[in-house]
C-alpha cells in the first residue's frame, strides 16, 4: 500500500467514525435505494471493519437480503472534507456478542422489546474496497495556480483508490 493509499484509508475510517451516517444499497437491486443507515465498528476491531448496521427485520433492504449480497455504501463527511463509495459483502448477523457491544441508548430508542426484540436485525458489512476524494477546497487550488502549480498534479494524491479486504 502506498503512503497516499494509506493516508486516503486512514482519513476514511476516521471520517466513518466521526461521522457515521452513511447512505447503504444493495448492488444490483434495481427496486432498492440507498437507505441511511448508522454505522459502527467495534473498538477493539482494526480499521478494516466489518462495519455493523441495526435495523428492523421489516426494512426493504433486509426483506431483499435472503443471503448475503454484495452492498455499496455511499459517504460524505459531515465537513465535506472527504466522499467515498465502498463495496463489499452484507450478511443478516445476530450476533448476541456484538448486539451487546454495541447496543446504546440511541438504538434503544428504535426497538421496545430492547435487545430482544422480535423485529431487532443487525447487519454486518465486510468492506472490501473504496474509493476515496479529498476535497481539495477550491480557493486554495485557486491560491495555487496564482501561483504557478499546477493543482491537478498536486490532487493526485487526494483521489484514489483502496483495498480495505483483510490482508
Amino acid at each position: 500500500m502506498t503512503e497516499a493509499e494509506y493516508t486516503l484509508e486512514s482519513k476514511l475510517w476516521k471520517a466513518i467514525k466521526d461521522d457515521r451516517t452513511v447512505m447503504l444499497a444493495l448492488a444490483g437491486v434495481e427496486e432498492g435505494h440507498s437507505q441511511p443507515m448508522t454505522a459502527q465498528m467495534l473498538h477493539d476491531e482494526d480499521e478494516r471493519g466489518p462495519i455493523w448496521f441495526f435495523t428492523s427485520k421489516d426494512n426493504d433492504l433486509v426483506k431483499a437480503l435472503a443471503q448475503s449480497q454484495r452492498a455499496v455504501v455511499h459517504f460524505s463527511s459531515k465537513d465535506h472534507e472527504l466522499f467515498a463509495s465502498l463495496h463489499g459483502e452484507l450478511t443478516l448477523d445476530n450476533n448476541r456478542q456484538i448486539i451487546d457491544e454495541l447496543w446504546n441508548a440511541f438504538i434503544a430508542a428504535w426497538f421496545e422489546g430492547g435487545k430482544n426484540d422480535p423485529k431487532l436485525q443487525l447487519i454486518r458489512l465486510d468492506p472490501e474496497h473504496a474509493q476515496v476524494w479529498l476535497n481539495e477546497n477550491s480557493l486554495w487550488a485557486g491560491m495555487k495556480l496564482l501561483l504557478g502549480r499546477d493543482p491537478k498534479k498536486e490532487y493526485k494524491d487526494k483521489v484514489g483508490n483502496v483495498e480495505l479486504g483483510r490482508h
